[in-house]
């Protein structure tokens, strides 16, 4: 029964993608950004469990990619495509037409996201390079940043960053940029702190802390400030390393 225990967890998580999806389509954001990061944590625990209980097998990574297309990549898709469709609704403030909206096409440009995120889901099954880091943004990591999106807008209070943010030119933007860095060949470093020699991971851990700073003082306008933060990070040390070696 135990080799079922991890796959039971990924179907979780696939079912909070399902619920997510429906609440997305109700335009109830909050609850599908509850969703899916209910789902980004049975999808961290599958592989946990899996590991713990020594059952890891092919069919757990199939299941789990699947899992993660529709959790991190269908529900972000449509959430961007339900924020640009909305917009077209409320086109005079944007002064657009239906001309120069090409006429309802825009909104489903948000569908990048997840063309993205199903490409880089196939390439990381077949990717033997991804297994203690990352190559790319993850997906989870690309939908916590999308959905962070009109959550913020939902709860600030400045008519700034409400402005800025329900840009549809940048939410276009935004789609494509997340779409060509979950694919890119960028490497970002490990977040997973084993047990031992603490010493080794002070990148980890002050990235961490930082994060849980962040969090508590803008709370969601925190989530891609993180995101934006771990990415050039990653940079940096690519950088550094690269220098290093020559």
């Amino acid at each position: 029964m135990k080799k079922h225990i991890p796959n039971a967890i990924t179907l979780l998580n696939l079912l909070s993608g399902l619920i997510a999806c429906i609440y997305a389509f109700d335009d109830n954001i909050p609850m599908a950004f509850l969703w899916v990061c209910l789902g980004i944590f049975f999808d961290y625990w599958d592989g946990f469990v899996a590991r713990i209980l020594d059952v890891k097998s092919e069919l757990g990574l199939q299941l789990d990619s699947l899992a993660d297309m529709v959790t991190s990549g269908v529900v972000p898709g449509l959430v961007v495509y339900k924020m640009l469709a909305s917009i077209q609704e409320n086109q005079e403030i944007y002064n657009l037409t239906p001309e120069t909206y090409y006429m309802g096409v825009v909104p489903y440009f948000g569908f990048i996201i997840t063309l993205g995120a199903a490409y880089r889901l196939a390439k990381f099954n077949i990717d033997t390079r991804q297994t203690d880091s990352f190559i790319g943004l993850p997906t989870p990591g690309n939908a916590l940043f999308i959905l962070s999106i009109p959550m913020i807008i939902a709860t600030t209070e400045s008519e700034t960053i409400i402005s800025v943010l329900s840009n549809p030119y940048l939410l276009v933007v935004i789609s494509i940029l997340s779409a060509i860095i979950m694919n890119a060949e960028l490497p970002l470093f490990s977040l997973k702190i084993k047990p031992g020699n603490l010493s080794s991971y002070k990148l980890q851990i002050g990235f961490v802390v930082l994060s849980i700073i962040l969090l508590i003082t803008l709370q969601y306008l925190a989530i891609p400030l993180i995101i934006l933060i771990y990415i050039l990070l990653s940079i940096f040390i690519n950088l550094t390393n690269k220098k290093q070696i020559q």
